[in-house]
């Protein structure tokens, strides 16, 4: 199938062309537009599906549930939003909890049912996080590091898992950082480490962090913490929750700033995304969304209630040059999940996931392998 005359964001920006899709894969990419029948797109923005490497759910249903139907409803949402390519993300729960949960990805990432958004790993947020910053983590189930536990939870889901948190100030932090970043990418996250903690985890190879800014100390002047000791390492990549509520927009723009290509947005979006407000639960405690913000009974905000499109949007209108947001919701994340080469950029020999847009880059149609996503 030919699509011609579109507006082709091609990593550093928009150019005319085209492109065919066989057998689900872009097969060509085209800089002009061919003679011949073909889906004319009329000069439509083009950009690649988005991945989100950090969301818990959406639609009612919560990975951590285990439920394999409910994991199918958060994929087909998520494919109709624009995003067609996940990680969902676990919370802090009882191993045998988690194994449900990783054995139901596992299933889904093998069955890929249509219209579903691609399961390309799993993000393990908790249980080895430091009790003071939680945050909506359910402290009954924190644990210390314990490479074991997550090997034996990596194997049950057949190495499905690409991200793993830790809290750098945790004792072991810093053996299971050495033990678990041969087989994924090790975060820091939900952390109250000080500067020299959080660099002897990097040192261990600690590659990432889990939503900047949110469950760690501030960067401070005389304190840099997890955020200074980041931003100075240009191996480390980082996570912006980009709803507009978790983070200001000056600090979203100062972000982009200081990790520059180096930043991927993500939604951290709970059950209550896509629902209307109410109560709903979250890792065994209740949460209230109202007008977009999720909280836990004593006020602390949760996750959000946005989808990674509507994130996406959010940081652009916050003054971020929209072709460096599209790759810190595209490319830059398909690498964190180290499968560049099949999702996150328009280019011959990956899946053809796009979204068709509108003017301002609002969603048009969504193509899940060259297939339209009803």
């Amino acid at each position: 199938m030919l699509f011609t005359n579109a507006q082709l964001f091609r990593g550093d920006g928009f150019a005319p062309g085209s492109f065919r899709v066989e057998a689900g894969v872009f097969s060509e990419v085209l800089d002009r537009i061919p003679d011949g029948e073909g889906i004319d797109l009329g000069g439509a923005p083009v950009i690649p599906g988005l991945v989100d490497i950090h969301t818990h759910g959406n639609s009612g249903a919560d990975f951590s549930d285990g439920d394999y139907e409910g994991l199918k409803k958060m994929a087909a949402y998520s494919a109709r939003s624009g995003v067609t390519s996940f990680a969902p993300t676990s919370m802090t729960l009882p191993y045998e909890t988690l194994a449900r949960a990783f054995a139901a990805g596992r299933r889904l990432a093998d069955e890929q049912p249509g219209g579903c958004a691609r399961i390309m790993g799993i993000h393990m947020e908790g249980p080895f996080f430091s009790e003071k910053k939680k945050g909506a983590q359910n402290a009954a189930y924190l644990r210390l590091p314990d490479a074991a536990a997550f090997q034996a939870l990596y194997d049950g889901c057949g190495g499905l898992i690409r991200i793993a948190d830790v809290a750098a100030e945790l004792e072991g932090a810093e053996g299971f950082t050495r033990a678990v970043s041969g087989l994924c990418t090790v975060s820091i996250a939900h952390t109250d480490a000080d500067y020299e903690a959080a660099c002897r985890v990097f040192d261990a190879g600690a590659r990432h962090v889990t939503h900047l800014f949110n469950a760690m100390p501030p960067l401070h002047h005389r304190k840099p913490g997890v955020i200074g000791a980041a931003a100075e390492r240009e191996e480390v990549v980082a996570e912006l929750i980009g709803d507009g509520l978790h983070i200001h927009p000056s600090v979203i723009r100062l972000a982009f700033r200081l990790f520059p290509e180096r930043l991927c947005i993500i939604s951290d979006s709970l059950r209550c995304c896509g629902m209307p407000d109410g109560e709903y639960e979250l890792g065994g405690q209740p949460i209230w969304l109202k007008g977009r913000l999720a909280t836990l009974a004593d006020g602390t905000i949760a996750g959000s209630a946005s989808n990674l499109y509507d994130c996406l949007l959010t940081v652009i209108g916050c003054g971020v040059p929209r072709e460096q947001a599209i790759r810190a919701a595209t490319i830059l994340p398909a690498r964190e999940l180290g499968c560049a080469d099949r999702i996150g950029s328009i280019e011959p020999g990956k899946y053809a996931d796009f979204v068709v847009c509108g003017p301002a880059l609002e969603r048009r149609a969504v193509y899940l392998g060259g297939e339209r996503v009803e």
